[in-house]
């Protein structure tokens, strides 16, 4: 019997179990066909085989605009974006099935056929699955802050992670991230004024809400308990 093989680094989420309802077993046979992409897969169940790339051109059926929102949770913010904006395509990368299938729910309700799922950390989808350039912009709003001193190794903003998302955005495109954890948002900030590959597009300490971000629950919960709420957004540099 083989040994299990694990990822190398660690990574900014832990997949837990759940049952999804039958509403969503019911989306997830009937309509995974049409919005989620299939992966070839690495070293775990939620890994991005290397060099196995997509072509958006024909995952969209069309050559548009791409924004990629990295933890889409239950879809509420890339749905609505899919379906206020049918000229641009959008894919939402999440590692929780129930809340994939809620998006694909709620996206068909709405007719969002310029939008896409893939079930899969989201590093090695930036890394491998999509093409170099490919992306327009890059969503991260509300990542797993991971607050206790032990566990902000998991954090997905960091260095490395500022390399591969230069990597998939094209020249001019944006970055932009929204975090209520003012120490995230401080690493956040720091990481990317490092990365030489992006400069800042705000003027002043931080961003000004982006007026695309629809006020999700992890949004209300951070401006229930008093939080601030950061923005920051990025422009990828031309090499």
């Amino acid at each position: 019997m083989e040994a299990p093989v694990y990822r190398d680094r660690p990574v900014s989420f832990v997949r837990r179990s759940g049952r999804m309802s039958e509403a969503q077993d019911r989306a997830w046979a009937e309509l995974s066909p049409t919005y989620l992409l299939p992966v070839e897969r690495g070293a775990a169940a939620t890994s991005v085989r290397p060099g196995s790339r997509i072509d958006p051109v024909q995952v969209y059926g069309r050559r548009a605009p791409l924004i990629v929102e990295i933890g889409s949770g239950q879809g509420h913010q890339i749905v609505a974006a899919a379906s206020a904006r049918p000229d641009t395509d959008f894919l939402a990368v999440e590692v929780f099935s129930a809340g994939l299938a809620r998006t694909m729910l709620d996206a068909d309700r709405v007719g969002a056929r310029n939008l896409r799922l893939v079930e899969a950390n989201a590093p090695e989808v930036l890394e491998h699955l999509l093409p170099a350039a490919s992306v327009d912009e890059l969503w991260v709003f509300f990542p797993d802050p991971w607050h206790k001193k032990k566990h902000t190794k998991r954090r997905l903003v960091a260095p490395e992670f500022a390399r591969i998302a230069a990597q998939a955005l094209r020249p001019g495109g944006t970055l932009r991230l929204a975090t209520d954890w003012q120490d995230y948002a401080d690493q956040m900030r720091a990481v990317l004024d490092e990365a030489s590959d992006f400069e800042r597009a705000f003027p002043g300490e931080w961003a000004e809400r982006f007026e695309g971000r629809v006020l999700t629950a992890f949004e209300r919960k951070g401006i229930r308990v008093g939080r601030d709420i950061r923005d920051l957004t990025y422009t990828r540099l031309a090499p």
